[in-house]
């Protein structure tokens, strides 16, 4: 029992380190700011346009950076969830033998 927990948290660990490699974007305003995040949530990179910069004014930077942040962090929440519900599917089926199944 105490080995397929192990192997549990090991697939978790694996898991964890593979959503540091994944990238997920985001653009608002045809492109004008792309937000980079791994599928972690960790925000990797920040672009604006620099057409787009000079003419916006301070709080449509700010309304957009947010708009484009919270997207970015939806999708990245959305790949974490598809990968840890795959590898817990997996590991249920692993851990059935413990409980009867």
């Amino acid at each position: 029992m105490f080995d397929k927990l192990m192997a549990a948290q090991q697939k978790a660990d694996e898991i964890k380190k593979r959503l540091d490699t994944v990238s997920v974007f985001s653009e608002v305003e045809n492109g004008a700011i792309r937000v980079t995040a791994t599928a972690n949530k960790t925000i990797t990179a920040i672009e604006i346009n620099d057409d787009f910069f000079k003419g916006a004014d301070k709080e449509e930077l700010e309304e957009l950076l947010l708009t484009a942040i919270n997207k970015v962090l939806v999708q990245a929440e959305d790949v974490s969830t598809n990968e840890m519900q795959a590898a817990t599917k997996d590991m249920l089926g692993g851990l059935g033998g413990l409980f009867g199944s």
